[in-house]
């Protein structure tokens, strides 16, 4: 048989340790999961503005290559000798440091 304290307990409800976890949830997943996020999205931007002629990048796919231009969507961006492609400025997915890419 339940003793008469814990059958008491179990019928008033949530405690202050309950609502104090409810209220504390959104807090936890604004700092742990979205925060990061944003500051990612905004070191991403300033990259993508700083970007320059001659800039050597890497795409998200993997493709590295030289800035030739910069649009405003679009840079073109030289592969090999003589092929160039165009890609979406959001693809871009890091600088490299000069002289990573070989010339030739």
């Amino acid at each position: 048989m339940i003793s008469n304290a814990w059958a008491q307990g179990a019928q008033q409800g949530p405690g202050a340790a309950d609502l104090l976890i409810f209220l504390l949830l959104p807090i936890f997943l604004f700092v742990f999961i979205l925060w990061p996020q944003m500051r990612r999205q905004r070191q991403h931007q300033k990259m993508l503005g700083a970007l320059a002629k001659g800039d050597e990048v890497v795409t998200s796919g993997g493709i590295a290559g030289r800035v030739l231009a910069i649009g405003e969507n679009f840079i073109e961006v030289e592969i090999a000798t003589g092929t160039q492609v165009k890609v979406q400025r959001s693809a871009i997915g890091s600088v490299l440091p000069k002289g990573t890419l070989k010339a030739g």
